[in-house]
């Protein structure tokens, strides 16, 4: 990555930009864009305690939170990754002990 960020850099000042500002990360995060969002203060405090206890920064567990909230809102995406599960399964989900307990679950499934 210092490599690319210096590369940047380089095309920047050939094109005659001047001093660009180059954002690179080098922790393994995607690049980001940082942004204030107001939460009440007992979520925050909520958020603050999860944090500390998985071992995760704030950052990290407010963009993991938005990342779950999008993907349970976007139907079109789940049903993607349950087919891309289902192909790699291929004939492993044939298996008749498995399709007989997933048809009975079914049929006592109150819908």
């Amino acid at each position: 990555m210092p490599r690319l960020c210096s590369v940047l850099a380089r095309t920047a000042a050939l094109a005659n930009l001047g001093r660009v500002p180059v954002r690179c990360s080098l922790s393994g995060y995607a690049e980001s864009m940082k942004t204030a969002v107001p939460i009440p203060d007992e979520l925050f405090r909520n958020a603050e305690r999860l944090a500390r206890r998985t071992k995760r920064s704030r950052s990290r567990l407010f963009s993991d939170a938005l990342k779950e909230y999008l993907i349970r809102h976007s139907p079109d995406e789940i049903t993607e990754a349950v087919n891309r599960v289902c192909e790699e399964l291929g004939d492993a989900a044939q298996d008749p002990f498995v399709s007989a307990a997933a048809w009975r679950i079914l049929e006592n499934t109150e819908w």
